[in-house]
């Protein structure tokens, strides 16, 4: 009989994956970080997503036989990458699970802000009724430039070029020249990956080219924007605002400016928390690589351990 290869997987999960598993995978369920560090050692396929991070390097270090790593975080830098590669363990991410909820935050948020959604739902608590609204920018008509176009630059993209807003997308791989053109930019999306090479990429420098009336959009990784010249320029109605689903640290202690700050959106990291409609993407991806896996094909949303992403 031929030897099954175990899968050490969040009980979490089970209802949506185990009805979908081949049948030469052996699933064994953890449900609490002490379960995780008693199955790990005996992983060849690991998904050990936690919120709390100690607890999946510790699993990923005791996990000496492992093949395959999964995890439905998109971002990876976290991750001990360095040494994924060196013991040979292929990764895959969830890049584009929350593809289309993460755009819609960012959207949502670009919108409110050009039309003050929040004054009308202060309006509609007093029970007022305005003469006129309160926001006036249109977001037809203005231009967007999206620093970042995987799956969600794109994605953010697609819907602003619906509503008619002007898009120009930078891949992470594309031209530098594009801080140089800060300033032509109403609206300035960050959907990168985080690497070494995006780390504080938005600083006073860039803040200071951008128009009086631009709005920064991050929903990339916090150590993206230098945040403390954020504040500053925030504070100092430098440029009009910002709308952050990341912030360092998270979640953001009571008396932190930004909470302060009325030009200061933040979102909470709330764009991409699972939905049940992701979590049935993250199932059936699992399902898709476990064949590509045992075919020794390349997966799908396999990271590139050098590149990060």
């Amino acid at each position: 009989m031929e030897a099954l290869t175990v899968a050490v997987l969040p009980g979490r999960m089970r209802a949506l994956v185990e009805p979908l598993l081949p049948g030469w995978v052996e699933a064994r369920w953890w449900g609490s970080p002490e379960e995780l560090a008693a199955l790990a050692r005996d992983a060849e396929i690991g998904w050990f997503d936690l919120h709390d991070k100690p607890p999946v390097l510790a699993a990923i270090a005791a996990a000496q036989g492992l093949r395959w790593l999964n995890t439905a975080y998109a971002g990876v830098d976290w991750l001990p990458l360095a040494d994924l590669e060196r013991r040979g363990v292929a990764l895959t991410c969830g890049s584009g699970l929350t593809t289309h909820q993460v755009a819609e935050f960012a959207v949502m948020g670009m919108l409110a802000i050009a039309k003050d959604y929040r004054a009308v739902v202060r309006a509609q608590d007093r029970h007022e009724w305005p003469d006129a609204a309160p926001g006036t920018r249109d977001l037809a008509g203005s231009r967007a430039l999206i620093l970042g176009h995987g799956s969600i630059g794109r994605a953010i993209g697609r819907t602003l070029e619906a509503l008619g807003v002007s898009v120009e997308p930078v891949g992470s791989q594309g031209p530098h020249d594009w801080r140089g053109r800060l300033g032509e930019f109403d609206w300035i999306v960050l959907s990168l990956p985080g690497t070494p090479s995006t780390k504080g990429m938005i600083g006073a420098a860039e803040l200071a080219t951008m128009k009086p009336d631009a709005v920064l959009v991050n929903f990339a990784r916090a150590d993206c924007v230098d945040q403390a010249a954020l504040v500053e320029a925030l504070a100092e109605k430098r440029i009009a605002a910002a709308i952050l689903d990341l912030t360092d640290p998270e979640p953001l202690p009571a008396g932190h400016p930004l909470w302060s700050l009325d030009n200061a959106h933040i979102t909470m990291h709330l764009s991409g928390i699972p939905t049940p409609a992701s979590l049935q993407r993250a199932a059936e991806r699992f399902a898709r690589n476990c064949g590509l896996f045992r075919e020794g094909k390349p997966l799908e949303a396999q990271v590139d351990l050098r590149l990060g992403y």
